[in-house]
C-alpha cells in the first residue's frame, strides 16, 4: 500500500491506563480545501502485553529505582517498535510509505499543574523501525499551564464532530474522558475533561477476585451482581469528582491501593457481597461518575454521547452509562466510524501529523493551557 500524492501516512501508537497492550493504527491524512483535515484508517492492530510486561509497568507505577525506570523505558521502546513494525507488515506499508511514527508511550506519572512522564524511548523506535518518531506529546501543554489531558480533543473536533449538532465523545479506557464538541468541530465552546475511572477499577477488581482473568468478559460478572449503592455514593465523595473542569487524573488516584480500599468498603458495607456484586459496584461507580459529570458540566443541549475505548466493549457498562446519562442518547463509536479501540491511536497519529505540519495540537479550552502549542518532540530516523 503505497502513499498517495498529497497525503501523509502516520503510524500512531498508544498504551493507555488500562495496560491491556499497545494499540497501533496506520492512518492517512490530507488537508482539504476548506481547511478540514481528512483522515483514513488504513489498518489497526492491538498488541497485547504479556503478563510479565504488564506487571513491570504496574510495578514501575507503584515505585522503582532509576535503573529499572531507565531499562523499562528502553524495553518499552522496543515493544512499541514491534507494534509499529507489525501494523506496517500487516497492511503492506514500507518505510518509504510512512512519514513518521507518533508514539504516546505509557504514562508512568501524571500530576496536573506540575509534571507528566511518559515512558517508551523514541530513539529505540526510530532505530528499529527506520522511520522518524514524534513523541512526548503531553509535556508542552503541561509546561504551558495545561493539564496535559485530554489530548484526543483535537481529533474529536477535527475528525469526529457532527455537522449540525453538538455531541459528547466519551472515551472509556482505564480512565474516562469526555470532549464536548460544537457542530462542525468548532473550537469555540469546546471543553473536555476526565470523568474519573473508565475500566481501571472494574478490571482491577476483576483481576483480584478472579485470578487469571484480565477483565470482565462481556460484562458477565457484573450482569450477575447487584451494585452496593452506599459504596458508590461513598466513593463519589472524592474531591476529584466535585472539582470543576479542566481536570485530569490517572492511576495516581485510581491505583491498586484505591482498588483494595474499594473492595474492603464493599465487604464492610455488605458482608454477604459476592464477587459479582463487587464487580457490579465498580461498573456502577464508572457509570455514575460519568452521569454526574454530564449533569454538572455537559450542556443540556448536547443530546448524544458517543462511547469508545475498551469499556465500550462491555455491554453491562454501556447499559449502565446509558441509564446514567439519560435522557441523552448513548451511541457506539464503532457504529458511526470504525473500531473504537483504534480511536486514541488515530488521535495520536493526527497529533504527529499536526506536529509535522507545524500546527498546534492542544485545545486550550479543554486542557487549560495558556494558549495553542505545537505538541511533541521529533526524533529523526
Amino acid at each position: 500500500m503505497s502513499a498517495e500524492p498529497g497525503t501523509t501516512t502516520i503510524v500512531g501508537l498508544m498504551s493507555g491506563t488500562s495496560l491491556d497492550g499497545i494499540s497501533a493504527a496506520a492512518a492517512r491524512f490530507s488537508d482539504m480545501a476548506n481547511g478540514v483535515v481528512s483522515a483514513e484508517l488504513l489498518g489497526f492492530i492491538s498488541f497485547p502485553y504479556e503478563p510479565a510486561q504488564r506487571e513491570r509497568l504496574l510495578e514501575a507505577m507503584r515505585g522503582g529505582d532509576a535503573r529499572e525506570y531507565c531499562r523499562l523505558s528502553f524495553d518499552l521502546g522496543g515493544w512499541l517498535a514491534e507494534a509499529a513494525l507489525e501494523v506496517m507488515r500487516k497492511f503492506r506499508l514500507g518505510r518509504g510509505d510512512v512519514a513518521a511514527i507518533a508514539s504516546h508511550g505509557q504514562t508512568l506519572w501524571h500530576e496536573p499543574g506540575h509534571s507528566t512522564w511518559q515512558l517508551g524511548e523514541a530513539a529505540v523506535i526510530a532505530e528499529r523501525v527506520g522511520v522518524p518518531v514524534v513523541g512526548d506529546f503531553r509535556v508542552r501543554d503541561v509546561a504551558a499551564g495545561g493539564q496535559g489531558a485530554p489530548l484526543v480533543s483535537i481529533a474529536d473536533a477535527l475528525l469526529f464532530s457532527h455537522a449540525t449538532r453538538s455531541r459528547a465523545l466519551q472515551n472509556i479506557g482505564g480512565i474516562g474522558n469526555v470532549t464536548i464538541v460544537p457542530p462542525g468541530g468548532m473550537f469555540d465552546g469546546m471543553r473536555a475533561f476526565d470523568t474519573g475511572p473508565g475500566v481501571a477499577v472494574i478490571d482491577g477488581v476483576t483481576r483480584a477476585l478472579v485470578p487469571g482473568t484480565a477483565y470482565d468478559i462481556d460484562g458477565k460478572l457484573a450482569r450477575n451482581g447487584n451494585a452496593i449503592e452506599p459504596v458508590v455514593l461513598q466513593m463519589l465523595e472524592d474531591p476529584f469528582f466535585t472539582a470543576e473542569p479542566p481536570k485530569s487524573t490517572g492511576r495516581e488516584l485510581f491505583s491498586s491501593s484505591y482498588i483494595e480500599r474499594f473492595m474492603a468498603s464493599c465487604r464492610s458495607v455488605s458482608p454477604q457481597a459476592t464477587d459479582a456484586d463487587i464487580v457490579a459496584t465498580a461498573v456502577s461507580l464508572t457509570a455514575r461518575s460519568i452521569g454526574d459529570a454530564y449533569r454538572k458540566w455537559v450542556p443540556a443541549g448536547v443530546e448524544e454521547s458517543v462511547l469508545s475505548g475498551g469499556g465500550a466493549k462491555n455491554p453491562a457498562l454501556v447499559d449502565a452509562i446509558a441509564a446514567a446519562i439519560a435522557p441523552k442518547r448513548a451511541l457506539l463509536f464503532d457504529n458511526l466510524f470504525f473500531d473504537g479501540e483504534a480511536k486514541e491511536a488515530v488521535a495520536f497519529a493526527l497529533l504527529g501529523y499536526l506536529h509535522m505540519t507545524k500546527r498546534s495540537g492542544n485545545v486550550p479550552g479543554a486542557t487549560g493551557a495558556r494558549g495553542a502549542r505545537i505538541l511533541g518532540k521529533w526524533t529523526p530516523a
